[in-house]
C-alpha cells in the first residue's frame, strides 16, 4: 500500500498578488537540491489520525508553529512519482521564515560511518508568487497552487 502525507499550503495575499509558502528539506540529500525539491509542509498520516489533524500537526513540527483555528480549503489529493498520496488544505495566513523552527531526525551521516547526526526536517521557509512556487516545488504538487488559483478568482481576491 503506497503511503498517504497530509499537509498546509499556507497562503497570503499582498495587493492582490497571492504569495504561497513552501519549505525546503532538510538533511544532506536535499542540501545541494532546489527546483523540484520544495514542498508544502507536509508528513505522513497514521491509521489513527484523521488528515486534517496529521496536516495541522505536521505544519507545527515542521514551522514551529501552531495555526489558531484555521479555515481549511480543501485541495485535495495528488500522487507523487514514488506512489505517495498527498491531501492537502490552503490556509491562509502569515509566517515569517527567519523564524522556522523544525522538528529533527536522525540519520547515519556519512553512510555507513556509523555516526548518527541529527538534521532538521526541514531547513528552509520562503514565500512564492504562483510561478516562482511552480519552479521550485515538486511538480506533483503543482495542481495544489493551480487549485487555490481557481479558488481566489471564484472569491474575487484575485484578478
Amino acid at each position: 500500500m503506497s503511503k498517504h502525507s497530509a499537509g498546509i499550503l499556507l497562503f497570503k495575499v499582498v495587493d492582490r498578488t497571492p504569495l504561497v509558502m513552501l519549505v525546503h528539506p532538510g538533511g544532506p540529500f536535499w542540501r545541494n537540491k532546489d527546483a523540484g525539491a520544495w514542498t508544502i509542509p507536509k508528513g505522513e498520516c497514521s491509521d489513527s489520525e484523521e488528515l486534517q489533524t496529521t496536516a495541522l500537526r505536521e505544519f507545527a513540527e515542521e514551522t514551529g508553529t501552531h495555526l489558531p483555528d484555521p479555515e481549511l480549503v480543501p485541495l485535495g489529493q495528488v500522487k507523487q512519482k514514488g506512489g505517495k498520496v498527498v491531501t492537502a488544505w490552503a490556509v491562509e495566513g502569515d509566517f515569517d521564515p527567519s523564524q522556522l523552527r523544525s522538528n529533527e531526525f536522525e540519520l547515519e551521516w556519512p553512510p555507513k560511518s556509523g555516526q548518527l547526526r541529527r538534521f532538521p526536517e526541514v531547513d528552509r521557509a520562503q514565500w512564492y508568487d504562483f510561478a516562482e512556487a511552480r519552479e521550485k516545488m515538486n511538480s506533483a504538487q503543482h495542481a495544489f497552487v493551480q487549485r487555490l488559483e481557481e479558488v481566489l478568482r471564484e472569491r474575487g481576491r484575485i484578478d
